[in-house]
């Protein structure tokens, strides 16, 4: 057989792309090409300054030479930093746990209202996290100030001493708390209340004809269904409250006696305030290694479930 016959036979046997892949192929093409400007922004305004950060933290306050982790062992000889560390973790699962409960417990109670009613509800419990954090924080300074505070005079109506809401350590990471609480319980909520609306009603049909309590439906109905959106808002919410700045710079600016520093706080007093910009970067990093763990576990458990709904 002839070399021109031999390379039509083989044209011939290979499988054509129909006209459906190539669409296909092409659509694909645009959709990177448009994408393209987003990747450009994301590499722009967080790949390059992690990786600048990674850079900075290596060299030493001047600038002028390569030191290696040394600004990460000295950090964690630091008295200081170590109480950094313990109250970011404190402030951010202590927060996180009860603005999940906060949340979930609206969330509940709007899914029973109706629809008209559920619509007026949702708009207000939206507002705390609607407002501008710093100027929500603002308000609660005022309401913490000792001299003039509403709550210390609502306590005092009932005979209640006043509490030094900011004066004191455990006060004022309480204090700290409340805040953080009640800006990002209604983010809680609204992510629970859709979740709770995807639940199929036919599953809560079944669990009350086998006679189940209102605990159990939570208990094995509710929950499970709602399990990927509790993990992924729990693990937003971490990464969020971890690298909280503003209500802690605005309420305490770190006191008092730097017991409410967080990382966010405490990189920026050490890098901006004191000039020491390299240490103040290996602070900010000490964030990556924490919520990458958290993060891993979180989806790991996350694609678990999903492979055995598809098994």
């Amino acid at each position: 057989m002839s070399e021109a016959a031999i390379g039509g036979a083989v044209r011939a046997s290979a499988p054509r792309r129909t006209g459906l892949q190539r669409v296909a192929q092409r659509k694909s093409t645009v959709a990177f090409l448009l994408a393209l400007p987003l990747i450009a922004v994301i590499g722009g305004l967080v790949a390059w300054p992690a990786a600048y950060a990674l850079y900075l933290s290596t060299l030493n306050r001047r600038m002028t030479a390569f030191i290696g982790l040394e600004n990460y062992a000295i950090l964690l000889e630091n008295d200081t930093f170590r109480m950094v560390i313990w109250q970011s973790v404190f402030f951010a699962v202590t927060a996180v746990i009860l603005k999940a409960l906060i949340g979930f417990w609206l969330a509940h109670m709007l899914h029973h209202l109706p629809t008209k009613g559920q619509r007026v509800w949702r708009g207000m419990l939206l507002v705390p996290w609607v407002i501008p954090p710093v100027l929500s924080t603002l308000g609660w300074w005022w309401m913490y100030e000792p001299t003039y505070s509403s709550l210390n005079w609502l306590l005092n109506a009932f005979g209640v001493p006043s509490v030094p809401w900011l004066g004191e350590p455990w006060w004022a990471r309480i204090s700290v708390i409340i805040v953080n609480v009640w800006y990002g319980a209604p983010f809680f909520m609204i992510m629970y209340l859709a979740a709770l609306k995807s639940v199929p009603e036919q599953l809560y049909e079944a669990a009350n004809i086998d006679g189940a309590t209102a605990w159990q439906r939570l208990r094995y109905v509710t929950l499970p269904m709602m399990r990927n959106i509790i993990a992924i808002t729990t693990l937003f919410s971490l990464i969020v409250t971890f690298a909280n700045y503003d209500i802690v710079r605005v309420l305490t600016n770190g006191g008092p006696r730097d017991m409410t520093h967080l990382f966010a706080t405490y990189a920026f007093q050490v890098g901006i305030l004191s000039g020491n910009i390299p240490r103040g970067a290996a602070v900010s990093l000490f964030m990556f290694p924490i919520l990458a763990v958290i993060a891993f576990f979180v989806l790991k458990g996350i694609n678990q479930r999903s492979k055995e709904i598809g098994a």
